[in-house]
């Protein structure tokens, strides 16, 4: 990959925590403070690395992406993902940009791979539209270790156990968001779903950074009362 120089925060490395190894071939980058604390995620793939919504652009992430042996895609779950530097970390990455399609327009500097309902990535990795927090909300899957899905900001844990969706002032269509969920609960079992990695408020998780039993915890959320609920 090229490693193009471009203008990124030099700041103390002190004060920079490394991303972290959180499952097999899966590290999580520090809180985003311009994704408003937003978690991204750095994806080893045997045909392309992934990275998932955007890291604060540092001297400490800009290295350990191109030690890890570069970036294939950045993909962006929503437009919340979008970090300030994007433009300068494709360029500095030589990596293409995906983004569902109802979102693609908010990057028109920048070519965007787009999509309507799924896409397919690397070996075995897909892109699932989740409309709801924002239009062009999606999720990733991974079949890997049992079944892993990055929700962004679709859905985020309450606890260190529970995952729920947020309906917040900026929440694009509250009942699509909870139509959205039972797609995914139609899409997977208790065999294809071990793992939720969410995309904030990750603070919750007190350090494992993920949630397991994660089908029976996606299955369990009570959709009818949530119809009713403001937060």
């Amino acid at each position: 990959m090229p490693q193009n120089s471009t203008k990124i925060n030099h700041g103390s490395s002190l004060n920079i925590k490394s991303p972290r190894l959180i499952l097999p071939g899966i590290f999580a980058f520090a809180p985003n403070r311009d994704t408003l604390g937003a978690t991204s995620y750095f994806i080893v793939d045997k045909i392309g690395n992934i990275l998932l919504d955007c890291p604060a652009w540092n001297e400490t992430n800009q290295k350990f992406l191109i030690e890890q042996g570069g970036v294939s895609s950045l993909i962006i779950t929503h437009r919340g993902g979008i970090g300030k530097n994007v433009i300068e970390m494709q360029k500095a990455l030589s990596c293409e940009v995906i983004l569902q399609e109802q979102e693609a327009y908010l990057l028109p500097e920048i070519e965007v791979n787009s999509f309507a309902e799924n896409l397919t990535i690397g070996s075995d990795l897909e892109l699932i539209w989740t409309c709801g927090h924002s239009p062009g909300s999606s999720c990733l899957y991974s079949p890997q270790q049992g079944g892993i899905l990055f929700t962004g900001r679709h859905l985020l844990p309450k606890s260190p156990t529970e995952i729920v969706p947020l309906r917040t002032a900026k929440t694009f269509h509250w009942w699509r968001q909870l139509n959205s969920i039972n797609k995914l609960c139609d899409r997977f079992t208790p065999d294809t779903l071990q793992y939720i990695l969410p995309g904030a408020n990750t603070g919750y998780l007190r350090g494992k950074g993920y949630i397991d039993l994660a089908y029976e915890k996606l299955s369990s959320l009570d959709l009818t009362a949530l119809h009713g609920t403001t937060e």
